[in-house]
């Protein structure tokens, strides 16, 4: 696959109230890659939600956007220990950062897994439809195909956005709309970082699949009513060999 730029931030905020006013400073890394040159440190300063100065390591010094920040902007511009202490928190807040996060997080990997399925279109010149599902991988950069034997569809195919489980995994859904043919092959087909080669699903026609999921339960319930019976068996055998009748005399 392509590589891909990726950005990420790494977000620090600290918080001072006073009489129903609110003050706070966030902190931002923005960075897609370990080396210092792709890291800019942002340093931004609020009061009641409104953003009245901002330090940024691309600009090298503070900028207002009140008139009260303007004057703290020119009176830390003017102080030499103020400026070179901001400027070394670019390495000394964001670099050691960054690279505890590559190390433990960014450079990991989740395999997706698929599931294929059979719908009905609700409204379409083509009387089926075909959902690949994509599950649980990360990074979120992934690309799904189809083809259709062995040559790729590119048309009646519409696709999500990556979606955010909210825990680190992503998830996604490509749905191609079709008019079936005898004796033909349908595949979805995923490219991810996470794998070393495509992963690629086969649709199989021969079932629709609330056939197969009734088939399914159907042979769980006979091998878990098998299994009961051959419990009762043994316990009526155990129980009857405890109960026979001793002769005597």
């Amino acid at each position: 696959m392509a590589s891909s730029f990726l950005c990420f931030t790494l977000l620090f905020i600290t918080i001072y109230t006073a009489d129903g006013f609110m003050h706070y400073t966030v902190f931002h890394c923005d960075f897609n890659s370990t080396e210092l040159k792709d890291i800019e440190y942002i340093e931004s300063y609020y009061y009641n939600k409104i953003e009245y100065s901002r330090f940024s390591s691309s600009v090298g010094e503070y900028v207002g956007f009140t008139p009260y920040g303007m004057k703290n902007a020119a009176f830390w511009n003017n102080n030499p220990s103020i400026l070179s202490q901001v400027r070394a928190d670019k390495e000394r807040v964001c670099h050691n950062n960054v690279g505890i996060d590559y190390s433990n997080i960014l450079t990991k990997s989740a395999q997706p897994y698929v599931r294929l399925r059979s719908m009905t279109p609700l409204s379409s010149h083509h009387p089926a439809m075909l959902v690949c599902s994509v599950y649980d991988f990360y990074p979120s950069v992934i690309k799904v195909s189809w083809l259709r034997d062995g040559q790729e569809v590119s048309s009646d195919v519409t696709s999500t956005e990556e979606m955010a489980d909210g825990d680190w995994y992503y998830q996604t859904h490509s749905h191609l709309e079709y008019t079936p043919r005898s004796g033909e092959k349908i595949s979805c087909v995923v490219e991810h970082a996470s794998l070393k080669e495509p992963l690629r699903t086969d649709w199989d026609p021969s079932m629709p699949e609330s056939e197969r999921n009734k088939l399914a339960i159907g042979a769980s319930g006979l091998i878990l009513g098998l299994i009961l019976s051959l419990a009762g068996f043994i316990y009526y055998r155990r129980k009857a060999r405890g109960h026979f009748l001793v002769p005597t005399n």
